[in-house]
C-alpha cells in the first residue's frame, strides 16, 4: 500500500470517474468494455450495466461483439454453460473407468510407469521407453471405484466454480498443466517400475487455484484450506498413494492460478499463457532429465 510522503499514513487512492463525465466519481464499470460509468450512463443489461457506446455498438457500430463481451475475473468470456468443460472432463474419466473395468489390458496401457523392466533388461517399456502418452492418460485412469468417486466429487465441487471464474480455455489449461506437473514429479521421484494412476494431481491443482482465487476475492478460505489439509494428511499417512502427484499438481495449480487471477489487464493473456508455457517447459525438462537417467 502506498503512503503519503512524510505522513506515515496510506495515500488515498485516486477514485474512478465516469469516462463520459470526468467530474463524477463512480465505482461501476461497463460489463463489456470495463470503462467506469456513472448512474446517468448506466444502461441495464442481462449481466450488470453497459455504457452507451457499447449499447450502440451492439446494434451496428462500435467495437466488435467479441471485443466487448462480458469477461470473467481472469479475462475469459462468460459462457452460457459455466460447467461445460468440467462435464466433459467428468465424461472422459467415466469412459476410461468403464473401459478399465472391462479390460485389464486397457489399464496396463494407460497407467504411468517410468521404466519396466528395470535396467539392464531390454527393451525398456514405459515413459523412459518412449511411451510418453502415459503422462497424460494416467490423469484420466482409475481402477478402484472409491478412488474414481472421490476424484470426480472433487472435480465437480472445485471445477465448476473455477471454470465459471476463469473461463473455459484458462480453466482447461490449469487442469491439464496441474495434471501433467503431478505426472512429471511422480516420474522423477517415484520408483521407475511403480504404476500410478488417477486425476488426483489435477484435483490438487484445482485446490491450489481455488485458494488463490478466494484470496483474490477476499472470501473465506477456511473451508477450502481445511479440506486441503485433510487431503494432505491422507496423502502422507496412507500407503499406496503417489504423494508426488499431489504435490506436483498443487504447486502447479498455485502458480498457474496466481497468474490467471493476478495478471495485469494490459498483458493478461501474455502473462497467463506465458506462465502455463513456463510450467510446461519445466515439465518437459524434468521428463527429459529423468528419461536420460533411466536409459
Amino acid at each position: 500500500m502506498e503512503q503519503a510522503p512524510g505522513s506515515g499514513r496510506p495515500a488515498a487512492q485516486t477514485p474512478l470517474t465516469c469516462y463520459r463525465h470526468p467530474d463524477r466519481e463512480t465505482g461501476i464499470r461497463c460489463t463489456r468494455c470495463e470503462r467506469p460509468i456513472c448512474p446517468e450512463c448506466m444502461i441495464s443489461a442481462s449481466v450488470g450495466f453497459q455504457c452507451p457506446d457499447c449499447v450502440r455498438g451492439a446494434s451496428g457500430g462500435g467495437p466488435s461483439p467479441a471485443a466487448v463481451r462480458p469477461r470473467t475475473i481472469a479475462g475469459g468470456p462468460i459462457a452460457a454453460d459455466p460447467r461445460l468443460v468440467t462435464k466433459i472432463l467428468l465424461g472422459i474419466n467415466l469412459a476410461v473407468f468403464i473401459a478399465v473395468q472391462a479390460s485389464t489390458t486397457v489399464l496396463n496401457d494407460l497407467v504411468l510407469v517410468g521404466a519396466w523392466p528395470p535396467a539392464p533388461f531390454h527393451p525398456t517399456e514405459g515413459v523412459a521407453g518412449g511411451e510418453w502418452w502415459r503422462m497424460v492418460t494416467s490423469m484420466f485412469t482409475h481402477e478402484a471405484i472409491w478412488h474414481f468417486a472421490f476424484n470426480m466429487l472433487g472435480l465437480w465441487w472445485l471445477g465448476g466454480p473455477l471454470e465459471a471464474a476463469l473461463g473455459r480455455a484458462r480453466y482447461l489449461a490449469l487442469y491439464l498443466t496441474s495434471g501433467l506437473a503431478g505426472s512429471a514429479l511422480t516420474y522423477l521421484l517415484a520408483a521407475p517400475a511403480s504404476a500410478t494412476l488417477g486425476a488426483s494431481g489435477a484435483i490438487f491443482g484445482l485446490f491450489g487455484a481455488t485458494a488463490v482465487l478466494l484470496r483474490r476475492l477476499n472470501q473465506d478460505m477456511r473451508p477450502v484450506l481445511a479440506l486441503l489439509a485433510i487431503n494432505l494428511i491422507f496423502t502422507f499417512s496412507w500407503s499406496n498413494i503417489a504423494w508426488q502427484a499431489h504435490i506436483g499438481g498443487l504447486v502447479a495449480g498455485v502458480v498457474v492460478g496466481y497468474a490467471m487471477v493476478h495478471a495485469p489487464r494490459e498483458r493478461r493473456a501474455l502473462v497467463q499463457y506465458g506462465t502455463c508455457a513456463l510450467v510446461l517447459a519445466a515439465i518437459v525438462l524434468i521428463t527429459l532429465l529423468r528419461t536420460a537417467q533411466l536409459t
